[in-house]
C-alpha cells in the first residue's frame, strides 16, 4: 500500500460507514495526485493568511466605532453605565436601556427573524431618544447604512 493510501485508510474506514465507495476511492485518488494539504502551495497558505489578517484589522476597527458611537449616544442620552458599550453581547443592554425596553427583549434578540425586527425597533426608539427621526432605525437593515447609522446617532446634532 502506498503511503497517501496508508495516511487516509484509517479516516476513510472510520467514515465509510457514511460515505459511498466511489466517494472515498475518490479520494485516495486525489490525494495520491496533489498530497495532503500540508503540502499545498505556500503562496496560497499567505495570502489566506494575509486575508485573515485583513479581516481581523477591519472587524477590530469595526467593533471601536461602534462602541465609541454607542458610548457616545448612551452619555449623551444620560445613561448609567455607558462603558458597558465596550462588552461585547452586554453592550445589548445598553442598547435596551437607551430605548428604553425590557431587560427581557434580550431573548428576543436570539430568535432568527425576530431578531431583524427587534434590532429595528431598538435602534428606531434609540434614534427618538437622540431626538432623530424614527425611520433611522429602519436603516439598520441596509448594508452599509447599517455602520453609518450609530455614527450619525452620535456624533451629528
Amino acid at each position: 500500500m502506498d503511503k497517501p493510501t496508508a495516511t487516509l485508510l484509517p479516516m476513510l474506514v472510520t467514515a465509510s460507514v457514511f460515505i459511498p465507495a466511489s466517494a472515498v476511492r475518490a479520494a485516495i485518488q486525489l490525494n495520491a495526485e496533489f498530497g495532503p494539504a500540508s503540502t499545498a502551495n505556500p503562496t496560497a497558505w499567505a495570502a489566506m493568511g494575509s486575508l485573515i489578517i485583513v479581516a481581523a484589522i477591519f472587524g477590530l476597527a469595526g467593533y471601536v466605532y461602534i462602541s465609541l458611537a454607542l458610548q457616545t449616544i448612551a452619555r449623551k442620552t444620560k445613561t448609567q453605565n455607558a462603558w458597558l458599550a465596550w462588552i461585547p453581547l452586554v453592550n445589548v443592554i445598553l442598547m435596551l436601556d437607551i430605548a428604553k425596553k425590557p431587560l427581557w427583549w434580550i431573548v428576543l434578540f436570539l430568535l432568527p427573524l425576530v431578531n431583524l425586527v427587534i434590532t429595528v425597533v431598538v435602534w428606531m426608539a434609540i434614534a427618538k431618544a437622540r431626538q432623530k427621526p424614527e425611520w433611522c432605525g429602519i436603516l439598520m437593515l441596509i448594508p452599509l447604512v447599517n455602520l453609518m447609522l450609530p455614527g450619525y446617532l452620535a456624533w451629528a446634532d
